[in-house]
């Protein structure tokens, strides 16, 4: 397990930790949250050794191997296939002493571990983690130098999980990747053979991906069992009873205060209220918790403009004269929400491109309304800033007439106060950044709002501010991320971009996930076969009994899992003076979840099985 006792650290003066304990149990996979600036990475920096701490342990089981995406990729000319591979050390090692070795017993050994580490299926492997982040089969073999820092960056996260470190820390691992890679990684997480800690800010993915919450607050750290919507659940409970309890201790405080002021000069009472004074001054605080300033976005409300705004009837666009994308007939009204669905590389961000008017169509016809205002955010804009320059700068060069005061209200608007209007934008975090860039975007109320993920670097209390604020906007919405949460909240109409065409996907999010997951191709309906001969009444009521046998065991299992999650939650399980007291209530979880694999696995043959004998 992963010991944190009574750990204290400050930078610069400041402290991030002071006392802080938590225990992160042998296999689980846990969601580290706080605020930005919190210190979340740096705890991480501490778990790794990188940095020494000032009082206090981290302890880890003996030997146990820490791993985490490299900040640095290479852009060598090794290819990305062999990269990954080279993530596994002993096995790297091995294969190269296998060609050079001359001594029979020694190459017996060589051999004998290779198959024990499975190191004969590693480029199978290493392959198929490389296509579940985007990578063809052809660009696997490329160099590393052939991609921009995003995509190698892909490699780093796709070395990293090839490695299997019993540790796996992963620090926004969603941010260079389009939907469809974070999908596969959420899947992937979830039977992830170690313990994971996760840094994120995507509510999804600590929703199906993780099974405890550890919450960076008051530089303290707070374990809860259970995904990050549960973890919402217990948290505003706590949050109620802490200020249920200082309301009440506050009128008894004034009550007895009352009595000391009424009767302090009376002889006959001069006791009782002595002893009252004495109560008070004994009596423990009980702070009631405190509302961190809530996070918002306010929009400029544009005029209404006759639809559609943006029309095309057989539209081709591209680059170079060759199209990317061909016979496009779309049509925009100013109260759409839309969201573009598609891998990247299918051409989201060249019909964005279109849309916005930093791209003119090769073939076809595109109608805009004349007075459309478009506004567009992707994130390589947040490069662009001057970084030697304050926000309040940046406003001033977009709107040379306006006030003082009009400009500094309208970065309160975004969530930038007075210290972050006058502080250069090299020294903002990155979602201080973010939100500069999204005021800027939106400047000019415009009719079109354009966003290429623009929760990167937005922590979650800040995402759900972007979701109220686009939900109360009054111009349409063009979103690509790969924040399901904020698209299933925002989007009401999808576009799938594929193959050189964007057509309508017509089901919800959650269909185009589990497409994805199953690798289903979810724009083109399969062919038509001829149909089986039906299979008889008593073989499907056969069928229906092995999948309620299936399913009850699986429920079952489920709740041991539960059962069993709740006790190695408890701190005392691992208090020194118990011995070895979690050892085999960790043997048995892990007995459990191998069960529930095997389990879920029986289920759904099961249920293949007797959807074939019912079509």
């Amino acid at each position: 397990m992963l010991r944190i006792n009574d750990l204290n650290y400050a930078i610069q003066g400041r402290p991030l930790f002071e006392g802080a304990s938590a225990v992160i149990p042998t296999g689980h996979k846990v969601g580290l949250i706080g605020r930005n600036g919190a210190g979340k990475t740096t705890l991480f920096n501490l778990i790794r050794g990188d940095i020494p701490s000032e009082s206090g342990t981290i302890t880890l089981p003996a030997r146990a191997r820490i791993g985490g995406v490299s900040q640095e990729v290479p852009g060598n000319e090794v290819s990305l296939l062999n990269t990954v591979l080279a993530a596994d050390v002993e096995r790297a090692a091995l294969m190269a002493e296998s060609e050079t070795a001359k001594d029979p017993h020694r190459i017996a050994d060589i051999h004998t571990r290779l198959a024990d580490i499975d190191a004969y299926s590693a480029e199978a492997r290493a392959s198929s983690i490389l296509k579940g982040l985007g990578f063809d089969a052809e660009e696997q073999h490329m160099p590393c130098s052939a991609f921009s820092g995003g995509w190698r960056m892909r490699v780093a996260l796709a070395a990293v999980l090839f490695s299997e470190p019993d540790y796996l820390l992963l620090d926004e691992p969603t941010n260079y990747l389009d939907l469809e890679g974070a999908l596969w990684l959420e899947a992937y997480l979830v039977k992830y053979p170690h313990t994971v800690l996760i840094i994120s800010h995507d509510r999804e993915l600590l929703n199906r991906a993780v099974g405890a919450i550890l919450h960076l607050e008051n530089r303290q750290l707070t374990y809860y069992t259970g995904p990050y919507d549960q973890f919402v659940r217990q948290r505003k409970a706590q949050r109620e009873v802490q200020a249920a309890a200082a309301k009440k201790q506050e009128a008894h405080r004034a009550h007895l205060q009352s009595f000391v002021d009424r009767f302090k000069a009376k002889a006959s009472k001069a006791k009782q209220a002595q002893s009252r004074v004495k109560m008070l001054e004994k009596m423990e605080t009980i702070r009631a918790p405190e509302d961190a300033a809530r996070t918002v976005f306010t929009f400029p409300e544009p005029e209404e403009l006759s639809p559609p705004i943006i029309a095309t009837e057989g539209v081709s666009v591209g680059y170079d004269g060759k199209a990317i994308l061909k016979n496009l007939n779309l049509r925009i009204d100013q109260d759409d929400r839309i969201a573009l669905l598609g891998k990247n590389g299918q051409g989201k961000s060249t019909l964005a491109k279109l849309l916005s008017g930093r791209l003119d169509p090769m073939s076809g016809n595109m109608q805009t309304s004349r007075k459309l205002r478009i506004g567009f955010f992707a994130q390589h804009q947040v490069d662009e800033l001057f970084i030697d320059e304050t926000p309040i700068q940046h406003l001033r060069r977009e709107r040379p007439d306006e006030g003082e005061a009009r400009l500094r209200a309208r970065l309160a608007g975004f969530g930038l106060g007075p210290d972050q209007a006058e502080t250069e934008v090299g020294r903002l975090s990155g979602g201080q950044k973010a939100r500069l860039s999204l005021l800027l975007a939106t400047l000019p109320a415009p009719h079109l709002l354009i966003l290429d993920e623009p929760t990167n670097h937005l922590d979650i209390e800040s995402r759900e501010a972007l979701v109220e604020a686009l939900t109360a906007y009054s111009g349409a919405v063009i979103l690509i991320s790969h924040d399901m949460h904020l698209l299933s909240m925002v989007a009401d109409r999808l576009w799938l971009v594929k193959d050189g065409h964007v057509s309508v996907w017509q089901e919800d999010l959650e269909a185009y996930r589990k497409d994805l997951l199953t690798k289903e191709a979810p724009d083109r309906p399969k062919k038509a076969k001829a149909a089986p001969k039906r299979a008889s009444r008593d073989t499907i009521l056969a069928l229906r009994a092995d999948v309620r046998k299936c399913e009850e065991r699986v429920n079952k299992l489920n709740e041991m899992r539960d059962k069993l999650a709740k006790k190695l939650a408890d701190p005392a399980l691992y208090d020194e003076d118990a011995g070895n007291r979690a050892e085999p209530w960790q043997r048995k979880y892990s007995e459990v979840m191998n069960a529930l694999d095997r389990a879920d696995d029986m289920w759904m043959k099961a249920l293949e099985k007797l959807e074939k004998a019912e079509k």
